[in-house]
C-alpha cells in the first residue's frame, strides 16, 4: 500500500516531508514483527502508527489491544499486563489473564511507555527477549507471541540517564523508531488540518461549516499549537459551537488561541489564563533556585557581596525595559528599592528564607489548581497541560489533599 492509499484509508490528513517519511517507516515495518518505537510530542498523533501497522501486517485478523500505561496505577499495572492468580493479592478473588495473554497472536500498543515503574519494565524486556511473562502470584512461565508498538512524549536518552529508563529496553523497544514532526513544524497542514475538522464538526452538530479570512488563515499558521493537532481540533470544536457567524476573521480567532498576544510571563504581562503552565514552572523554579543561590553567597560573604555591586538593580532594569521595547508589550516595571544597612539587608534574607521552603510547594500546588480549574477536573488534560503523567497527579492530588 502507498502513502496515499494509506492516509485515505485512515483518515490522514497532510504532505509534510516529515510525516510521509513516518508513515513510510511505518508501511514498510508493518509486514515483520520488529519492535517499534513512536516518538513525538504530546497531541501529535501518535496513536495512528500502531493501528498502520497492526492494519498491514500478518496479525490483522488477531486482537489490537491499546494500553495507556500513564493511567494504570503503580500497584496494578503488572495485574493489568500480565494477569495474576487467585489469592495473589487482597481483593484477587479469581485467576485473571493479562493484555499479554489475550492478545496473543496480535498487536499490543503500550502508550506512554516511559511512564511504565521499573520493575515492570523488567518484565517487558523478558517478554521482548524470549516472549516469556509469569502472572502476579504465580510461579509458572508462559509464552505469548505478541508484536509490540509502543510510543512516548519523553526525551528517553534524558530519561535513561536520569535512572527512570532501563537502557536495555530502550534499544529493544526501538529497533525501528518513528518520529512524528509536531504541528508547529508542519506549517502548510495546519489549515488543512482545520477545515477537516471544521467539517466533521458541522456534520457532527448539523450547522454550516466554519470557514476562516485569509487574515484569520495567516494567523492560524503562525501559532505554534503546544498541544499539536489535539489542541487544534479542539479549537475547531469550541468555534463550530460558540461562534453564531460561520466566517471567522483573525481578531475572533484570536480569542481561541491562548497567549497568542504575548509571550512575556505571566507576573510581567499580567495574563496568568493564557498563560501556559509549562513556561510559569520553569520560570517560578528559575527564580527561586537563583535566589537561593544568592542567599547562600550573601551568608558565605557575610552580605558584602551585594553591597559591592550596587549597579546591578540599574543593569537589571535597563534589560527589563530594553526587552520590554523589544516585545512591545505594555509592562509594568516596579521599582525595588535598595537595603540601607547590614541589618535591614540581613532582615529581609531571614524572612526570604523562611517562606522559601514553601514557596516551591505551594506554586505546585497552585499550578495544580489552576490547571485543574481549566478542564472542570479532567484529569488526563491536566495532566497534559502540566507536563506530567496522570498517574503523578493522581499522586499530587492525593499529597496535598487537593
Amino acid at each position: 500500500m502507498d502513502i496515499q492509499a494509506t492516509k485515505q484509508r485512515f483518515g490522514i490528513i497532510g504532505n509534510d516531508p516529515k510525516l510521509n517519511r513516518a508513515l513510510e517507516k511505518a508501511i514498510r515495518v508493518a509486514p515483520t514483527d520488529i519492535s517499534v518505537l513512536v516518538t513525538g510530542e504530546s497531541g501529535v498523533g501518535k496513536e495512528s502508527i500502531p493501528k498502520i501497522i497492526h492494519s498491514l501486517s500478518h496479525r490483522k485478523h488477531n486482537k489490537y489491544i491499546a494500553v495507556n500505561c500513564g493511567a494504570i496505577p503503580e500497584g496494578t499495572i503488572d495485574s493489568e499486563l500480565f494477569g495474576h492468580e487467585k489469592g495473589a493479592f487482597t481483593g484477587a478473588t479469581q485467576t485473571r489473564k493479562g493484555y499479554f495473554e489475550v492478545a496473543d497472536g496480535g498487536t499490543i500498543f503500550l502508550d506512554e511507555v516511559g511512564e511504565l515503574p521499573l520493575t515492570t519494565q523488567v518484565r517487558l524486556l523478558r517478554v521482548l527477549e524470549n516472549g516469556e511473562f509469569m502472572k502476579v502470584g504465580s510461579s509458572q512461565v508462559q509464552k505469548t507471541d505478541v508484536r509490540i508498538v509502543a510510543a512516548t512524549n519523553l526525551d528517553m536518552p534524558k530519561a535513561i540517564a536520569k535512572g527512570k529508563f532501563r537502557e536495555d529496553l530502550y534499544y529493544r523497544l526501538s529497533t525501528i523508531e518513528i518520529q512524528l514532526p509536531p504541528l508547529r513544524e508542519r506549517f502548510e497542514d495546519i489549515y488543512l488540518l482545520f477545515r477537516k475538522f471544521a467539517s466533521d464538526f458541522a456534520q457532527k452538530y448539523n450547522m454550516p461549516t466554519i470557514r476562516l479570512t485569509d487574515d484569520a488563515i495567516a494567523l492560524l499558521k503562525q501559532y505554534s499549537f503546544p498541544g499539536n493537532i489535539r489542541q487544534l481540533r479542539n479549537i475547531a470544536e469550541q468555534i463550530s459551537v460558540i461562534e453564531q457567524k460561520r466566517l471567522v476573521d483573525a481578531q475572533m480567532l484570536k480569542e481561541y488561541l491562548p497567549n497568542i498576544t504575548t509571550q512575556l510571563p505571566t507576573v510581567i504581562a499580567g495574563k496568568s489564563s493564557e498563560f501556559d503552565f509549562a513556561l510559569e514552572r520553569e520560570m517560578i523554579y528559575k527564580i527561586l533556585f537563583e535566589l537561593r543561590k544568592e542567599i547562600d553567597v550573601l551568608k558565605q560573604n557575610g552580605g558584602s557581596e551585594m553591597m559591592d555591586q550596587p549597579t546591578n538593580y540599574k543593569r537589571d532594569e535597563q534589560y527589563l525595559l530594553n526587552d520590554t521595547k523589544e516585545s512591545n508589550t505594555n509592562v509594568e516595571v516596579i521599582h525595588v528599592p535598595k537595603p540601607t544597612s547590614h541589618n535591614e539587608l540581613y532582615q529581609d534574607i531571614e524572612t526570604i528564607e523562611e517562606e522559601e521552603n514553601y514557596s516551591l510547594q505551594d506554586k505546585e500546588i497552585e499550578l495544580i489548581k489552576k490547571a485543574l480549574e481549566k478542564y472542570n477536573n479532567k484529569r488526563k488534560l491536566a495532566a497534559e497541560e502540566l507536563g506530567i503523567s496522570e498517574r503523578t497527579l493522581y499522586r499530587k492530588i492525593k499529597q496535598f489533599g487537593l
